[in-house]
């Protein structure tokens, strides 16, 4: 059984192990691209309407609230598609534009 008591571990120290980082460094956006705007709120308007739904059983305005949901993923698709996503060439010119944010 291991010695763990705090007199034990103020004197003998534990070593801590190196971090490496990865070799290229993160985008400046912090992933804020239409794309990704777009996306996160068309799908939360969309689960918040199959939520509501669902609390008054109304279950045609539910399979709406997926459907829009699912538009939500299709419109973030083609917006990355169309370069306004994470990399792509309308939000690298944006970031030039605006100074690297």
């Amino acid at each position: 059984m291991a010695d763990n008591t705090l007199a034990h571990r103020a004197q003998h120290a534990t070593t801590t192990e190196a971090v490496h980082l990865p070799p290229t460094a993160a985008p400046t956006n912090h992933g804020k691209t239409l794309a990704a705007w777009v996306t996160s709120w068309v799908i939360v308007a969309g689960g918040t309407i199959a939520g509501l739904a669902v609390a008054f059983a109304v279950v045609w305005l539910f399979w709406v609230g997926i459907g829009i949901c699912l538009a939500g993923l299709v419109a973030g698709w083609v917006l990355k598609s169309m370069g306004y996503g994470q990399g792509g060439a309308a939000t690298l010119a944006r970031q030039k534009e605006h100074g690297g944010h």
